[in-house]
This record gives structure tokens, sequence and C-alpha cells, in this order.
């Protein structure tokens, strides 16, 4: 496994391509609360999606719901605008922007997509809700679905499928890292976004699957 060293922050590189999942010191968090961060906003089929981060890496993505997937075409032109007044937006920042208008306008090319680093303290370091993102992120692909206790067992924890749940729940960058794929045994789509955002993940399912049938 090749480490970059990318300012301050290590970028892991793996098999599956530059992953982000920054392996960092307590130093390291307190620098990262200091970087300037810089926001990006993306109208897409969901509605406004913030993009925020630093030179480092993503730091958070939040779907605004600000309107129903049903009234927002998939088909619409995508857009962005940039929030914040920085003379140039980081290259991490960019690259999460390019991932996602991907996403929706050719979701079936987002496999070979360089995914962005993540600068966020819930990437950092060995714990639990780090490694259960990077499993999922690592072996749950494009179209695909897993449940919360099969997930459990794939991160070595197989009586954690409620504690799973709650990583899903602080998963500081939806999308990029798809929590929306993790569902019930049953087969549900079960909550997303605590249950405020139940529809937008049957939608993004049914985009998943229409995209990788197309």
């Amino acid at each position: 496994m090749l480490v970059l060293q990318r300012g301050e922050a290590d970028i892991v590189q793996t098999p599956y391509g530059r992953k982000g999942f920054i392996q960092g010191s307590e130093m390291k968090k307190q620098r990262e609360s200091q970087c300037t961060q810089k926001t990006i906003s993306l109208l897409s089929p969901l509605g406004t999606i913030q993009v925020r981060g630093c030179e480092n890496g993503v730091h958070t993505i939040q779907i605004l719901m600000d309107v129903a997937p049903a009234e927002r075409s998939g088909a619409a032109p995508l857009s962005r605008v940039v929030n914040d007044s920085p003379a140039e937006t980081s290259p991490e920042l960019q690259r999460g922007v390019e991932w996602l208008q991907a996403y929706f306008s050719e979701p079936q090319t987002t496999g070979s997509l360089p995914l962005p680093a993540f600068h966020h303290p819930a990437l950092q370091g060995d714990t639990f809700t780090s490694r259960v993102l990077q499993v999922l992120l690592r072996d749950v692909k494009f179209g695909e679905t897993v449940s919360y206790k099969r997930l459990a067992e794939m991160a070595g924890t197989p009586r954690a499928a409620q504690a799973v749940g709650g990583a899903m729940r602080r998963n500081p960058v939806p999308l990029l890292i798809p929590c929306h794929r993790v569902i019930s045994s049953s087969g549900q789509s079960g909550p997303y976004m605590s249950g405020k955002g139940d529809h937008l993940k049957q939608w993004l399912l049914t985009h998943e699957r229409q995209g990788r049938e197309g």
C-alpha cells in the first residue's frame, strides 16, 4: 500500500484507487479544524448539494432537500455555483464536484473516476465508523446493495449491525461514500438522513439500478 503525501494529510493509495481515508494523529485533527474551507453548491436532480472542503480534501456533503427528485428531471443540466469567493478552488474539491456531476449525468463512468481525498475527523484514524465506511466504499459497488448485518460481517464485527446504522448516520460525505446502498435485511430500503430523506434513498437506488441496466 502506497501512502501519498499531500500537505498536512496522508492519502492512502489502494488497489481500488485514491480512496482518501486519512490516517491522522491528534495533531493532524487539530490542523484539520483550522484549515480554510470552501463551499461549492451543485444543482442536481436531488436539489442543491453543498460540497465543502479544503486543499487537503472534502470535509462534508450536504443535501439540502430543497426540491423533491420528482420535481427535477434527471436529464436536467447540472450546474454549479461557487458560494465562497476564493481565488482558486482546491483540486480535491474540484475532483469531488466532478465525480458528483458524473454520478448524475453518466453514472456508469463513476467506477473509473478518481475520488477526492477526505478530510473529516470521522474518516481519520482506526475508528469503527472509519473502518465500516471504508469497507462500504471499497466493496459495495455502483448498483449493488448490502444489508446492515452483512456490512457488519464484512467489517469484521458480525454482531454490530445496529452500530453500522449509527456509522451510516455519521457519514460526512454521502453519495461519495454510498451509505444509501445499505438496506435492511428484509429488503426494505431503510431510513436515510435520519428518516428525512427516505424518498431520496429510493431515488438513488432506482437511479443506480437503471444506470447499471443501461
